[in-house]
């Protein structure tokens, strides 16, 4: 079992254990992801990166983590495969001849 297997596995377990699964429709999951993603900016405003907690970077990010990882689960998604495809599509969108160094969108490059 991999890494993200089991993670996602002790995820499971956990929200059945409390009957959360009702709650866990996809969209649900998705606006989920997105609160805690601004949960994690949150820490990051009117700072600089090293007056951020990295405790609370760290509980914020995990929080990312899971409800992403439910969300690939209520999918059938293998995270590992979607993740390397969308790397090597990126790849193709910016070849490192055009964008090395640049931060433009791919149809500025």
């Amino acid at each position: 079992m991999s890494d993200i297997e089991l993670i996602t596995k002790k995820l499971i377990e956990f929200r059945n254990e409390r009957d959360w699964e009702q709650f866990h429709h996809p969209k649900d999951l998705a606006i989920a992801v997105s609160i805690e993603a601004n949960e994690l900016l949150e820490q990051f405003l009117w700072k600089e990166s090293n007056e951020v907690s990295p405790e609370k970077v760290k509980e914020e990010l995990a929080d990312v983590f899971a409800y992403a990882l439910l969300l690939a689960e209520k999918y059938g998604f293998n995270v590992k495969e979607i993740v390397l495809d969308k790397i090597e599509a990126n790849a193709a969108k910016y070849p490192v001849d055009k964008a090395k160094g640049s931060a433009k969108k791919n149809n500025e490059l």
